[in-house]
């Protein structure tokens, strides 16, 4: 705003409208440090919250959200709170005195209770107790349900996360594991996410796991799983590295240290990526297409989602498109079908949909609709095939390159393109992103 100082209220803010309620865009999140402690029997969790956050304009008072569990404590260095409450899972922090754009606040929250999933427009999302453990499925506004944050997917932040529970449980959360230790009856894992991080990809699984790691490997992979699937996870998950190996040519470097996947001993309907971590049910452990698929699908989020993240959710097509795309890559490079074929298949089979969508903009109850994920897959066919395989594939590169660790949008996608080709390509996101009738099938030149 040309260097204007705005003054912000952070009861009224809205930062997306996809989730609204949550996220203050009053300020940002350095870094969380979080020290919690589970009980699995009552499901109980109780933590300390260290943020350090800047603000991003002047403003007297800051909202952090924070569901259901109760706050006991809250302290705050670099300016003076006049007041706090903790109502409706946000928890509002209010100034003595107007504090200005660049202020470095330190917060720390103490709290407890008894996680609960947070209720939104597509349905429920966050903490959640398995049959004997816990996921942690924060996509798109479940971060709240473990530890208080600016649940907005543009605030990124690195994190250090500790956890003390039973010794019986492995705890796996992002990134590397930086100490595990006894505490009493306990053990307490500590993880250190050093990449930016936005708080919906933050995750914590608990189960009773042992690990397997994948050799000849361009970056170390954990596979968590229960005992019992030991063989089957290792015949579904006999293409992982190859996986990895196919995606790094195609869209560059594998974006973080490492890369862990969980198996659960529960069925899950769906899979769910988070920062260097997927999540799959023992019902993902096939050699099928439809579990294969999944497979390459939440690695591929990596990449476009996690490293690269959309700054509002209208845009999750730059996540979902992106990761069905990478499907049917992954497809061909294993010999399964090319992806024309696998283009062909879902164009007919979204001709047969009502065509009442607009992917780019999909509306908060139609964000994770599948005709966004499929009709994405083919805005990007259809931008390869005008644009040819050279060209494409350099935009992808290039998109993950310039982009890694950052939050970005669909006009600066488009703009990169246009840059790329040479040429302007608004026809074509016209067609397939902002208009609800569904483009013929995309065929490349020959």
């Amino acid at each position: 705003m040309g260097g204007r100082r705005m003054t912000g209220d952070a009861t009224s803010a809205e930062a997306d409208p996809y989730v609204p309620k949550h996220g203050d865009p009053a300020y940002g999140v350095d870094r969380y440090d979080l020290d919690l402690t589970y009980k699995a029997a009552g499901n109980h969790l109780s933590g300390r919250a260290h943020l350090t956050l800047t603000t991003e304009r002047e403003t007297d008072a800051i909202a952090i959200d924070l569901h259901a569990l109760r706050v006991t404590k809250v302290e705050v260095s670099g300016a003076t709170v006049k007041r706090w409450a903790h109502r409706a899972s946000r928890l509002t922090l209010r100034f003595d005195a107007s504090v200005p754009a660049g202020t470095v606040l330190s917060v720390s929250i103490s709290y407890a209770g008894t996680p609960q999933t947070v209720p939104g427009p597509d349905g429920r999302a966050g903490w959640e107790e398995l049959a004997d453990g816990v996921i942690v499925a924060s996509q798109p506004h479940g971060a709240p349900s473990w530890f208080p944050c600016n649940d907005r997917a543009a605030d990124k932040a690195t994190y250090r996360i500790s956890v003390t529970t039973d010794a019986a449980y492995t705890v796996v959360a992002n990134g590397t594991l930086t100490s595990r230790r006894k505490v009493g009856r306990g053990t307490e894992w500590t993880y250190a996410m050093d990449e930016p991080m936005a708080p919906y990809l933050a995750t914590v699984q608990i189960g009773r796991y042992e690990t397997t790691e994948l050799s000849a490997s361009p970056v170390p992979v954990r596979v968590m799983h229960p005992a019992r699937l030991k063989s089957a996870v290792a015949e579904a998950f006999s293409d992982q590295v190859r996986m990895i190996e196919v995606f790094a040519d195609l869209f560059g470097p594998y974006p973080f240290t490492q890369y862990a996947v969980v198996v659960t001993d529960d069925d899950l309907e769906i899979p769910l990526e988070s920062q260097a971590m997927s999540t799959f049910g023992s019902n993902h452990c096939s050699r099928s297409w439809e579990a294969q698929r999944l497979i390459a699908h939440e690695l591929s989020h990596q990449w476009f989602g996690n490293s690269v993240t959309a700054a509002q959710w209208r845009d999750i097509w730059l996540h979902e498109g992106f990761a069905c795309y990478a499907e049917w890559l992954w497809s061909e490079a294993a010999g399964i079908s090319t992806v024309d074929e696998q283009a062909a298949i879902h164009h007919a089979r979204l001709a047969a949909e009502p065509e009442d969508l607009v992917v780019g903009a999909p509306g908060p109850k139609d964000m994770f609709d599948d005709r966004v994920y499929k009709r994405g897959a083919l805005t990007l066919h259809a931008l390869r095939c005008d644009v040819g395989d050279d060209a494409f594939f350099a935009i992808l590169r290039d998109w993950v390159a310039r982009h890694r660790g950052g939050v970005v949008t669909t006009a600066q996608f488009e703009a990169l393109c246009d840059r790329t080709a040479g040429r302007r390509l608004g026809e074509l996101f016209e067609a397939w992103l902002r208009n609800e009738a569904l483009p013929p099938l995309p065929t490349r030149r020959a």
